[in-house]
């Protein structure tokens, strides 16, 4: 055996330390804690793959935008709750811009990143009708969502996705939706954690299904355009970020700045629900908020009662972005494109040293390069390889809590991985592979 750069002992000690009970279902956050302990006390530097923050600097368009509101006075009004005019118009135009679909600025809510956006949205869908009482993840997914729906104490079902693609997904829907008691369909396009990507047929039938049920797909845009296969940066024309809202009136999008635009500290999203349903009235809404129209009540019910709105030049800085986009002046797919080139070469290190790649596949496509992908080796379960990958100065986190079926698998993401830790990692991975070649 070839010495490990973090003995297992101090692993394990680092565990019991911060009173992980069970290891296995640990969070990210968790992860986080643990890997900044085990790198002060091991002096080694990690190769940090927990944790999906963007690893580009956030573009000079938002910052400056942020200064020169808070210059004019910003920072002591408290902004409107349903978001100044600026970002509603921009949103709106980036949207037809780049999903090519029409939305009124009315309907574009900004949201304290998509985590506020999603916590709002989960509570008013599962109160829209008292016999939809549950939700339906197209997992994998983000597994603070599921925490979210914990807090809020409502029901959800799910089932992972990799198993029924193409006109396989039509039949498990039907299976779910036919019961009546599902109010929304939630998913990630891209997907978090497993970088599948759900196609336009796919969506299709999302969207055909959500009319006939009347059900709500909220769909995560949090990795808008970044299936790196096709260049999307073609302001007004195709092709688009696909979208189930060419197919269905019952859709609400949430497009995040963080990734996209490298803006998570500012922690800033828009909500942008379908005119239909932004201005459709539920009585059910009545007797729980007070109010039965479904914009209002998220707007002047739940986002005021969350955060009264969200910070005031950060919604300057998202809009001077998106309206770069738009006019054709920012190509932000060109800067975010560098997740991709790294994936490219982490995927080709991690299977040299012996590792797959569990979600492989697009149907017949092989998964596209991007700011996650999905690793097993065998003979490990997820735990198991996390906990073994720790003492050779790599982290990542397990799929147990993301809804997916294939739980010898880690998420890995890329973006805090410098290029010049790439040579650290072969060497690690080499140290595994020669560690394990006989088991």
């Amino acid at each position: 055996m070839v010495h490990t750069p973090i003995s297992l002992e101090l692993v394990e000690k680092s565990i019991k330390n911060i009173g992980l009970q069970n290891f296995e279902h640990a969070t990210i956050r968790e992860i986080v804690g643990l890997v900044n302990i085990l790198e002060k006390e091991s002096g080694e530097k990690y190769i940090r793959m927990e944790m999906g923050v963007p690893g580009l600097a956030a573009p000079e368009i938002g910052i400056n935008a942020e200064i020169s509101a808070l210059k004019r006075g910003v920072a002591s009004d408290y902004p409107m709750v349903d978001g100044v005019s600026e970002l509603k118009n921009e949103a709106s135009r980036f949207i037809k811009k780049f999903v090519g679909i029409d939305i009124k600025p009315e309907s574009c809510i900004p949201t304290v990143g998509s985590m506020q956006g999603g916590y709002g949205l989960f509570l008013l869908c599962g109160n829209l009708d008292k016999n939809k009482d549950t939700a339906l993840f197209i997992d994998p997914g983000f597994p603070v969502q599921k925490q979210q729906f914990n807090v809020l104490n409502l029901k959800y079902d799910s089932f992972d996705v990799y198993e029924f693609r193409g006109k396989k997904l039509e039949q498990k829907l039907e299976k779910y939706l036919s019961k009546g008691n599902i109010n929304s369909i939630i998913y990630s396009n891209p997907n978090n954690p497993s970088w599948v990507c759900l196609t336009d047929e796919e969506l299709r039938i999302i969207g055909k299904l959500a009319t006939k049920y009347d059900v709500i797909v909220i769909e995560d845009l949090a990795y808008f355009a970044m299936d790196f296969r096709k260049n999307s940066y073609h302001p007004g024309k195709a092709p688009y970020q696909v979208s189930v809202s060419n197919y269905t009136d019952n859709y609400i999008l949430m497009i995040s700045a963080s990734k996209a635009f490298s803006y998570a500290g500012q922690r800033i999203a828009v909500v942008a629900i379908s005119d239909k349903i932004y201005n459709r009235s539920y009585p059910n809404l009545l007797n729980r908020f007070g109010a039965e129209k479904f914009g209002y009540t998220f707007v002047l019910r739940i986002i005021y009662a969350l955060s009264s709105g969200v910070c005031h030049s950060a919604q300057y800085g998202m809009a001077a972005m998106l309206k770069a986009a738009s006019d054709g002046n920012y190509d932000f797919i060109e800067d975010i494109s560098e997740y991709a080139k790294k994936a490219k070469i982490m995927k080709k290190l991690f299977l040299d040293a012996g590792f797959k790649i569990v979600y492989d596949k697009d149907i017949d496509e092989n998964i596209a390069d991007g700011f996650y992908f999905t690793i097993a080796y065998e003979n490990f379960n997820g735990a198991e390889l996390l906990k073994e990958l720790l003492c050779y100065g790599i982290s990542a986190i397990t799929l147990y809590d993301t809804g997916s079926t294939k739980n010898e698998g880690l998420r890995a993401c890329v973006s805090q991985v410098k290029r010049e830790q790439f040579l650290d990692l072969e060497k690690r991975l080499q140290i595994f592979k020669e560690n394990h070649k006989n088991s």
